[in-house]
């Protein structure tokens, strides 16, 4: 087998030490390939020619936003990609391997890896392969980021943004030819996590976020934390393989962990293939 490994040594928990420990691990374990680092402002270019080289896998290490341009690149018909956690939230590392450090995930890839066809949701022409979340609450996303680069001025400018925005700027949706609804925010699970839905089920999971009060919020946010929020008055439930959503402003949006601005109005459909994973053979980790 013979990988390209990119390292963004900028990210949240990669280090600088990621490259060597990198071709190490490729050492131990007999794998033919080349490791980038490349600077922040490359890392586009250094990904779309590491794919376009035509290696059996592609190694990720990096954040969110990185894992996913890398499977959107790759797409069904390229390179088998191995997303491994490098970033804060890891949302699409984690949901493959589970909860362990990218060292760890890159050797039992190597050891005994096999391919994964990973189905996933689309939204403008943008993919995600965890969750997306549409509506105000993306905003703390960006209040989020500016925390963690160091801009305590900015987060807090858009936490109080946010705060404003709740309640303000709701949506309405149409899925699947249902009745129109209107709602403070969309959640659209795929099936790589949905505990609601089968491996292979062919449609993502959305949950419409209704609270009407500080109190629902409240409620719900216990339920969530119970394990319960699929039962909790203010959520609807149900799948969906297209939609449209449209609001009266820029729609906020988070995908796999990334903040994003959307156009007021989008259209969402289920991927049944968007990407084929390296992962570890075996059962992968528990939804």
């Amino acid at each position: 087998m013979r990988v390209e490994v990119v390292t963004n040594i900028a990210s949240g928990s990669v280090g600088k030490d990621a490259p060597a420990q990198a071709e190490a691990i490729l050492a131990e374990h007999g794998v033919t390939g080349r490791v980038h680092a490349p600077s922040e402002g490359e890392l586009t270019a250094c990904l779309r020619a590491a794919i376009d080289s035509k290696p059996d896998a592609i190694l990720v290490v990096a954040g969110d936003g990185t894992a996913r341009a890398a499977a959107e690149m790759a797409g069904p018909d390229g390179p088998m990609v191995a997303p491994l956690p490098g970033g804060t939230m890891n949302m699409l590392p984690h949901a493959l391997y589970g909860p362990i450090p990218w060292p760890e995930a890159m050797a039992n890839c190597l050891k005994d890896g096999r391919e994964r066809m990973i189905s996933g949701g689309e939204i403008n022409g943008r993919l995600f392969f965890v969750a997306a979340i549409l509506g105000s609450p993306a905003l703390w996303a960006e209040a989020r980021e500016a925390a963690r680069a160091g801009r305590a001025d900015l987060a807090i400018l858009r936490a109080r943004r946010a705060i404003r925005r709740a309640f303000s700027s709701r949506l309405r949706y149409v899925l699947d030819g249902r009745p129109k609804g209107k709602t403070e925010a969309l959640s659209l699970m795929c099936p790589l996590v949905s505990a609601d839905l089968d491996a292979d089920e062919q449609a993502l999971e959305a949950a419409a976020l209704d609270p009407a009060s500080a109190l629902d919020i409240f409620r719900l946010g216990v339920n969530t934390v119970t394990g319960n929020w699929r039962n909790d008055p203010s959520v609807i439930v149900g799948r969906c393989r297209i939609g449209k959503v449209w609001a009266g402003g820029r729609i906020p949006a988070i995908l796999d962990g990334e903040p994003v601005r959307l156009d007021d109005t989008v259209s969402i459909r289920f991927r049944p293939k968007a990407f084929r994973a390296l992962v570890p053979a075996g059962p992968g980790p528990a939804k």
